[in-house]
């Protein structure tokens, strides 16, 4: 099962983008960030026209999240984050689909810094994580993706010392997300990738995509139950490059139907021996 996650940035004046996308690269589940566009405007009949099943939780011009299946029937378990009941923006949105949970997350960018914006950042950051805490040890794969707005480490950012002082690259920052590690969930992408340059967000300004210039801001979190079943992941650069596209690219991983037989450590193996020998 391919799971991606996409940050549109406009999904009604990047639809051609995001039909062409799925299109091309089929995934089953899609989480889409800063759909801009209030729930009627959301191109359902569109969406649906390429195969997807859709849930959404719009905002007029900023924010928006959505969960789109081609795999299975979308069973919503949450609209919006909790621990704040006067948070109105559309950033979290939930679903079981197919024995998955899948959550997506639009995180706030924080600038700038400091200030309000930076302070609601890091409220925002603390409620993911108790959140998330309830979700970790679930008996079933639990997949978080979404745009984060943090680089975790120096790896993810062409140029870190130009970076020490964003609010996508602050300590306070960067610490919340190792937090969300401590508690044993794991970065698909740099589990598979521990060293490679990996970007998914690139500026629209100074070539910066053609100077691979970029940020990793996109990441996708696994409890045990989902690591067991991951194959692979990456991101499909391919869209960044075409005509009125997003400053994102879509970043995915694949899941097996089935968790991976875990190789016996070689002092298990032979105590299996031994017990045999002795039956």
């Amino acid at each position: 099962m391919k799971i991606a996650t996409y940050n549109v940035n406009g999904i009604n004046g990047r639809l051609p983008v995001l039909l062409r996308w799925l299109e091309m690269a089929e995934p089953d589940i899609v989480c889409l960030q800063e759909l801009k566009a209030p729930d009627d405007k959301f191109p359902k009949r569109e969406v649906e026209a390429a195969g997807y099943q859709a849930i959404w939780h719009g905002q007029s011009r900023w924010n928006g999240v959505a969960i789109l299946s081609r795999s299975g029937e979308i069973h919503e378990t949450r609209r919006g984050l909790p621990g704040d009941p006067a948070d109105d923006q559309s950033r979290y949105i939930e679903a079981a689909i197919n024995g998955i949970l899948i959550c997506g997350l639009y995180l706030p960018n924080g600038n700038p810094r400091p200030g309000p914006k930076y302070d609601f950042k890091l409220k925002w950051f603390e409620r993911l994580d108790a959140h998330l805490r309830t979700l970790i040890d679930l008996d079933a794969p639990v997949v978080c993706l979404g745009d984060f707005n943090v680089m975790p480490t120096d790896l993810d950012v062409y140029a870190p010392d130009r970076w020490r002082d964003d609010a996508l690259f602050a300590p306070e920052v960067r610490n919340a997300y190792a937090r969300l590690l401590d508690q044993g969930w794991t970065d698909a992408l740099r589990h598979l990738h521990p060293d490679e340059v990996i970007y998914t967000f690139w500026k629209y300004w100074r070539g910066a995509f053609e100077r691979n210039a970029g940020l990793r801001i996109d990441h996708a979190l696994l409890n045990e139950k989902a690591l067991a079943r991951l194959s692979s992941a990456g991101v499909d650069t391919a869209p960044r490059g075409w005509e009125k596209t997003s400053d994102h690219a879509p970043m995915w991983i694949e899941l097996d139907s089935k968790p991976k037989r875990k190789r016996p450590s070689k002092k298990q193996a032979a105590g299996d021996r031994r017990k045999r020998g002795a039956t």
